[in-house]
């Protein structure tokens, strides 16, 4: 499997190699690595996602000015952030009005925002509503910093980039490197239930979870974490649990909510991880939804190498085990049909 190493303007097929692990141990609280000079906006910030992945943010120190953008209430999670004792400015911003200077000037912009799952409800579900706000969003973004990075937590990630993706062409701002859909909670959700079959440290597994962002497309490469043994029954019990651990939150809530804090907690992590590749920290590798060569599927989520422009390089995904093999003959049609959802609402709207 080969590795696509960006360029400006386009990406240029490196000479082919097996990539296999996310070369970040575990997800897990703020490492020290050095302070960012950066502004961050979080759209969505006083949502069940945004307040809790702010905070995490604030906390990090290495951050000059988190923006906060919701429709309402946003000045008051700022004001309430704004007293933690760690480095940084916080300034809330309210009401379409405010969206422009939210925005103005931003190196990464992190987007939580639009309506949770509820019980019954799968991501695909969310897409009339979610898919009308991500374009309004992508259209003032192309207007008020093109040149950022874009980190798409609104579900469903596997049409919401698209329809990120297809705004940002519209404009001439589209730059594929620095446009990625989180789903790095999958990441998360594959190691800690990794460790508890295998009686494993957490901190020290590694999984690679690759393809999209909602069920069966969430394809975690269990044959490739080390030192695991792994029956044909666990695999599949395990791969189940990790592509439908949303699910699990959302029935356990009881109808009050979805992953929110689990989720905060991925996309703060991948978001400082974008920031360090961003400042010139060497060997971030991370899994990430890009548009990618790797299979027919223009958008495909391996693991991606964070530079300075964002993207740097994709990586292919290795050997995989007939299982695995399977799942991604199945999922490609399935990430196709999602993009092409996502591509064709903004031609009609």
């Amino acid at each position: 499997m080969s590795v696509v190493t960006r360029t400006r303007p386009l990406a240029k097929m490196a000479a082919p190699m097996v990539s296999r692990a996310v070369a970040v141990s575990s997800v897990r609280a703020f490492s020290g690595t050095p302070r960012a000079q950066n502004k961050v906006t979080v759209v969505g910030a006083a949502g069940g996602i945004g307040q809790p992945m702010s905070l995490l943010m604030k906390l990090s120190g290495k951050i000059d000015h988190l923006s906060l953008f919701d429709i309402v209430n946003t000045p008051g999670v700022a004001a309430d952030i704004g007293h933690c004792n760690s480095k940084g400015k916080v300034i809330g911003y309210k009401g379409a009005e405010e969206m422009a200077a939210s925005l103005d000037g931003s190196d990464v912009v992190v987007i939580p925002a639009g309506v949770p799952r509820k019980p019954g409800m799968t991501r695909d579900d969310l897409f009339n509503t979610n898919a009308s706000i991500v374009k309004g969003i992508a259209e003032q973004c192309a207007k008020s910093c093109p040149k950022a990075c874009f980190l798409i937590i609104s579900n469903p990630v596997n049409s919401t980039v698209p329809i990120f993706a297809e705004v940002l062409k519209a404009s001439g701002v589209y730059d594929p490197a620095k446009l990625m859909g989180v789903t790095t909670l999958d990441v998360a959700r594959a190691k800690t239930f990794v460790a508890e079959s295998q009686g494993m440290d957490v901190d020290k597994v590694e999984v690679d979870v690759i393809g999209g962002h909602a069920g069966t497309t969430i394809m975690p490469l269990l044959s490739q974490v080390k030192g695991a043994n792994f029956t044909e029954e666990d695999i599949k019990a395990l791969t189940h649990r990790i592509q439908f651990g949303g699910d699990e939150v959302v029935k356990a809530k009881d109808g009050a909510g979805s992953a929110t804090l689990s989720m905060a907690h991925a996309g703060a992590y991948f978001a400082e991880k974008v920031l360090d590749g961003l400042n010139g920290v060497k060997g971030i590798k991370e899994c990430t939804f890009v548009e990618s060569p790797l299979t027919s599927a223009p958008f495909f989520a391996s693991p991606c190498t964070l530079g300075t422009e964002g993207v740097s390089e994709i990586h292919g995904y290795g050997q995989l085990s007939p299982f695995e093999q399977s799942l991604v003959d199945e999922n490609v049609p399935a990430l196709v049909k999602m993009a092409q959802k996502g591509i064709d609402f903004v031609k009609n709207n």
